[in-house]
């Protein structure tokens, strides 16, 4: 993608996505944000056997999607509308993080450039 080159361009404006962000995430938010919330619970995420990489956000569109696999097997064609619900909350959220990452990259920008501004005044 196109931000792969900007790990090595410009490394002090490129966020570390394994890091919490470093800016208070209501900047910019006049009003507040809109919280995210776990739908499913731990308990039936242990219970599904989700491996740890499928327990985010849509965990409970995945488990009503393998629900759906196993009611109706063979006939698992007749679940596509829960596979496509899954597809696209994975969709939403992997857009969802892109913008958060693009956010904190432009607000690591715009502190280095006010530093910057306020050196060269100095």
């Amino acid at each position: 993608m196109g931000n792969a080159f900007a790990l090595y361009a410009r490394p002090e404006i490129t966020p570390d996505p394994r890091n919490a962000p470093a800016f208070d995430p209501l900047k910019g938010f006049p009003n507040g944000r809109k919280e995210r919330v776990m739908i499913a619970t731990e308990e039936e995420m242990q219970s599904a056997k989700l491996a740890q990489e499928d327990r985010d956000f849509c965990a409970h569109k995945l488990l009503k999607y393998r629900a759906c696999r196993s009611d109706k097997f063979p006939f698992v064609f007749q679940c596509h509308h829960e596979k496509h619900e899954y597809m696209t909350c994975e969709y939403e959220d992997y857009v969802l993080r892109m913008k958060e990452y693009e956010r904190e990259r432009r607000l690591m920008e715009r502190e280095q450039r006010i530093q910057h501004r306020q050196q060269q005044k100095a």
